[in-house]
């Protein structure tokens, strides 16, 4: 009696375990497609120059999935895109706290693992430093995997459109938000998309703009919230500045936040400045643009 009660327990604790874990969605069913001699192993860093933990050498894209607790959830979902410079993912400070925080809202999140450069070390973020990120060089090295990243958020967001009723999220409320690198594929995702793909808000936080295609915004383009930082060490700020204009002249929703001290990859983190709250900013915008009600926009 006593081993029966035991190894209910048990398979009970096993159950809560596996119900408490994140979702994790491979976007392709083998390879990826434009990566398929790719072999190394995926891994992660908690000692780094970044101070955070990160994700490097991902070979095969996912979703990890962070739903909203139903008793609050408003049928908003967002993919986020953790920066990085293409090497590595910041994946706490601009992915999983994100979801989190998110989640509190009534949003359900989807944390993106794209496909990144290959590391050789097991200090991806020196090599990151290494390649000067600020260079020409550094631009034209990224451009096909760029194009291979927004196949990866084009893949999510149809996904994630698809599995909608699933996830008992509304098909017509997805919005994709990146950081640095992750907001260059925000942003890209933003001019360059489908039907199927079309985010329906998006969130470039201080984003590179660069390395891929762009011909003017789109007719049907997607509500867009930006905020990054004056002091930002790879002068982003500008990029940012730029996207506003470009998407307020072309007639299209769009809100900025330029802080006067936040630098770059401010994310998540805590710095005692005015750019902690940015995400409550971004909460309000999401508000004011219909995202946080219950129901269908």
């Amino acid at each position: 009696m006593k081993k029966k009660i035991l190894l209910s327990f048990i398979l009970f604790a096993f159950a809560f375990s596996m119900q408490g874990q994140d979702k994790v969605v491979y976007l392709y069913a083998g390879k990826a497609p434009g990566s398929e001699k790719w072999d190394w192993k995926e891994a992660e860093s908690d000692k780094n120059i970044f101070g955070t933990k990160i994700i490097y050498n991902v070979v095969r894209p996912s979703l990890t999935v962070f739903p909203a607790d139903p008793a609050i959830a408003n049928g908003t979902s967002v993919i986020i895109c953790p920066g990085g410079g293409f090497q590595v993912l910041s994946i706490e400070s601009e992915g999983f706290d994100v979801a989190r925080w998110l989640n509190k809202k009534g949003v359900t999140a989807f944390v993106l693992k794209y496909r990144l450069a290959r590391s050789f070390t097991d200090d991806p973020a020196k090599e990151f430093i290494a390649k000067n990120p600020n260079s020409p060089e550094f631009n034209k090295s990224i451009i096909e995997l760029v194009s291979l990243d927004l196949a990866d958020a084009k893949a999510a967001v149809s996904y994630v459109r698809t599995h909608a009723a699933e996830y008992k999220i509304a098909p017509n409320r997805i919005g994709v938000m990146g950081f640095s690198a992750g907001g260059t594929i925000t942003t890209d995702i933003a001019y360059n998309y489908d039907p199927t793909s079309r985010p329906d808000f998006v969130a470039p936080v201080y984003p590179y703009v660069g390395s891929f295609q762009k011909s003017g915004v789109p007719a049907d383009a997607p509500p867009m919230f930006i905020a990054a930082a004056t002091d930002d060490q790879f002068g982003f700020h500008i990029h940012s500045i730029d996207l506003y204009r470009e998407w307020v002249q072309s007639k299209h929703a769009a809100e900025i936040h330029i802080y006067a001290k936040g630098g770059h990859g401010f994310g998540m983190r805590s710095q005692n400045l005015p750019t902690d709250s940015w995400i409550e900013r971004f909460a309000e915008w999401l508000k004011v643009q219909g995202f946080l009600n219950a129901g269908s926009k």
